[in-house]
């Protein structure tokens, strides 16, 4: 797949004073400008987007985690729900492994009994569990592309959005007509303050839904691109068996639960479930 141009956002600042040479931003004074395509992105918008998601979704964890490892993060303990993490057995030694296990094993009152894997099972598990996906291939990739469809459909959400933003100017030009009269003619003060206050007030709630319509519509972005990412992983897979590969892992892979009984299940980005045994 050609690697797709990326955009530039010109005039997003403006200079007040050349003199000066002080800057703003600019929330209209000036015309702004989207290019886009303008020069070859260095890795694909899709794939962009599902790094960016991943550091949040890391970030949403609360704790810092190793991302120079594709397991971290990665791992969830079936009895807390803790993340696991990477320990070094027998550092100094010629039997020194690298093994995951729950972050609060030993932090409970209770210990997790959740065992601990080596990284090379834990490689094996997920090539189990892809095995066992794409043996419905075809059929998981055209439900993904189903989906997929659905999250591109945003025009409900513009067309509210358009209004929204319309009822906003109008809104916003009654509080200047407001707050010009009352600088120009005297007016009750109270009637004043209680028209400016429901006016302000129609407006701040103007703004929080246009930012949930924002904050839905980025959702269905991020969607749409972990999706994408999720079918090009699979259709790089065209005959079984493969090599792990970190970056297949981590467009498949949403989370795995390691559990005490010795199940490890696969969670993929769409959502399947796939469960292996230790």
């Amino acid at each position: 797949m050609a690697p797709k141009g990326d955009n530039i956002h010109l005039q997003k600042c403006y200079t007040v004073d050349f003199l000066s040479k002080k800057r703003k931003a600019n929330e209209g004074e000036v015309p702004q400008y989207y290019v886009e395509g303008s020069h070859d992105a260095i890795i694909e918008p899709a794939e962009w987007q599902l790094v960016q998601t991943e550091i949040q979704r890391r970030k949403n964890a609360g704790r810092s985690h190793n991302c120079c490892s594709p397991f971290s993060a990665k791992l969830k303990c079936g009895d807390c729900g803790e993340y696991f993490g990477s320990k070094v057995w027998h550092s100094n030694s010629r039997y020194k492994r690298t093994v995951w296990q729950c972050n609060a094993k030993f932090k409970g009152e209770s210990k997790c009994t959740t065992p601990h894997l080596y990284e090379q099972r834990i490689k094996v598990l997920f090539l189990e569990a892809l095995g066992i996906l794409m043996e419905n291939r075809e059929e998981v990739i055209g439900d993904c592309r189903a989906v997929m469809d659905a999250l591109a459909d945003c025009g409900s959400i513009d067309t509210e959005m358009e209004a929204v933003s319309s009822e906003m100017e109008v809104t916003a030009g009654l509080i200047q007509k407001l707050v010009d009269e009352n600088a120009t003619r005297k007016l009750d003060q109270h009637d004043y303050r209680k028209k400016y206050d429901g006016y302000a007030g129609r407006y701040a709630a103007l703004e929080s839904r246009m930012d949930s319509l924002e904050k839905e519509r980025e959702r269905k972005e991020i969607q749409y691109d972990i999706f994408s990412g999720f079918i090009a992983g699979l259709e790089e897979v065209r005959e079984l068996p493969v090599d792990f590969n970190e970056k297949l892992f981590h467009r498949l892979v949403d989370y795995a639960t390691v559990h005490s009984d010795g199940r490890v299940v696969f969670t993929f980005r769409n959502g399947a479930e796939v469960s292996t045994e230790i």
